[in-house]
């Protein structure tokens, strides 16, 4: 056994988690990686995929994923003009943690049901 001692930065660790909330927090960002993710590359069908979001609220969550590469956009120039969306390589590195919150998610609902009965 490795008894190695870890000392921790609680500093450090809150900044990460701020970092982290900032990039991918907020009502909208997770599910439209979450669309992405399923296949939706286009404008209409993420907003489609996503029940209650806005065309604007859209726009503007895209943007701010774009910027903070987690996504990129690309415009090919068709008549009429197609723009995609893709996740990056770097979100990619995101994707276990998205999984683990849908599988942590899923079992949160059931314990608050049985709770509730």
């Amino acid at each position: 056994m490795d008894n190695t001692l870890i000392i921790r930065n609680e500093v450090q660790e809150i900044q990460a988690l701020q970092d982290t909330l900032y990039v991918i927090g907020g009502k909208w960002r997770l599910p439209i990686m979450n669309s992405l993710c399923n296949g939706n590359t286009r404008f209409r069908e993420i907003e489609r995929s996503i029940p209650g979001i806005t065309t604007r609220m859209l726009s503007k969550e895209l943007r701010e994923l774009e910027q903070n590469g987690i996504i990129s956009r690309t415009v090919h120039d068709n008549s009429p003009v197609l723009v995609e969306y893709k996740t990056t390589e770097y979100c990619k590195t995101f994707s276990s943690i998205l999984l683990e919150m849908i599988r942590w998610g899923i079992e949160h609902k059931k314990h608050i049901t049985r709770k509730s009965e």
